[in-house]
């Protein structure tokens, strides 16, 4: 059976800087096929914006749906369902699908949507991407502009959740696989500091808090999580249920990614894979590693053995056999944040 395609579900109030994360993205997409799913409602001017980022072999306009019959939590059976559809019964799917919500959709009515029958074979939730206005949020609102989002909510006649903005932050923040501090520069290092670390607090174990400016982040670190989300709905619970149904079911910048750091760790080759694995979660929890991927050569295999870590979740198999010029060594790439003691996450590597 062909590889599920990935689906990066991007969420967060109106103004939090979803669109320019995403047109980031794409200009930084190495290569990837991208498909877009958009579900920003309103006349908001993000539709525009995103197809001047777009436009060529990553993401062409025929790449890029729509959804504006209403926020996407509320017509996942008439709209999303259908559109993905269309998306995976192309002779030629995407790589990877990323989703951008509506700001006043709740995520998990949309993540357990990938559990229909009619898509769940072919897709699958690589992640759940929540941004937040950093400095909106640590001013005591949700959104930079309130009036505005509520403007989004009268315009949006398909909307049946009446929720407060209050309850929709904590369902986007449960829901979670990824919380995104957007904004960070505008704020000081303590405040930012502070932010990220209640919202770590909040969220559920294991979950990352990175801190952004202008939506830049490196493409290996939003995309590739590898979650499932769609299988692991009980830990991501919705903090309030207000569907009135009971279905279950800018500016440029220079990009500047001195946030985030990597380095190649190499090794000899491993003796026991499993115990190796085991040796990395470690080191990977002792760091705050945000990604860990790479291959070793076990003593004694022909095979060679691919690792990859998203937080302390590894996996590892066995891709193909190494060829005989090839050195019978271990070589892993460490990512994380600005600050990673290389030293010592070598020297426990190793």
């Amino acid at each position: 059976m062909p590889a599920k395609i990935p689906a990066t579900v991007v969420t967060g109030f109106l103004g939090s800087g979803k669109t320019t994360l995403i047109r980031h993205l794409l200009a930084n997409a190495n290569g990837r096929r991208i498909a877009l799913i958009i579900n920003e409602f309103g006349d908001l001017g993000v539709d525009g914006d995103i197809l001047k980022g777009c436009g060529d072999e990553t993401c062409s306009e025929d790449d890029i749906m729509e959804l504006s019959n209403g926020c996407i939590c509320c017509t996942v059976a008439e709209d999303f369902v259908p559109t993905m559809q269309k998306l995976l019964d192309r002779p030629e799917p995407p790589d990877h699908i990323v989703i951008e919500t509506s700001g006043l959709a709740l995520p998990q009515p949309l993540v357990r949507a990938f559990n229909w029958p009619e898509i769940s074979t072919k897709v699958t939730v690589d992640g759940v991407v929540t941004v937040v206005d950093g400095k909106a949020v640590t001013e005591g609102r949700f959104a930079h502009n309130e009036a505005a989002v509520d403007a989004q909510r009268a315009l949006d006649d398909n909307l049946d959740h009446e929720t407060p903005l209050s309850e929709l932050f904590e369902d986007q923040i449960a829901c979670a696989d990824m919380i995104v501090v957007n904004k960070s520069d505008l704020l000081g290092e303590e405040s930012s500091t502070a932010l990220a670390d209640k919202l770590e607090a909040e969220a559920r174990q294991g979950v990352h808090v990175i801190r952004a400016a202008h939506g830049e982040l490196p493409v290996e670190v939003l995309l590739g999580q590898g979650i499932g989300s769609e299988a692991d709905m009980e830990a991501r619970h919705e903090v309030h249920h207000h569907h009135h149904h009971d279905d279950d079911d800018d500016h440029h910048h220079d990009h500047d990614h001195d946030e985030f750091e990597s380095f190649v760790v190499t090794r000899p080759e491993i003796t026991d894979p499993q115990a190796y694995a085991e040796q990395v979660a470690d080191v990977i929890r002792a760091h705050d590693i945000l990604r860990l991927k790479g291959f070793a050569a076990v003593q004694g295999k022909p095979m060679r053995l691919t690792l990859q870590a998203v937080g302390p979740r590894i996996d590892t198999y066995f891709d193909r056999p190494l060829d005989p010029q090839e050195p019978r060594d271990t070589r892993l790439v460490v990512i994380g944040q600005a600050g990673l003691d290389r030293a010592a996450i070598a020297a426990a590597l190793a």
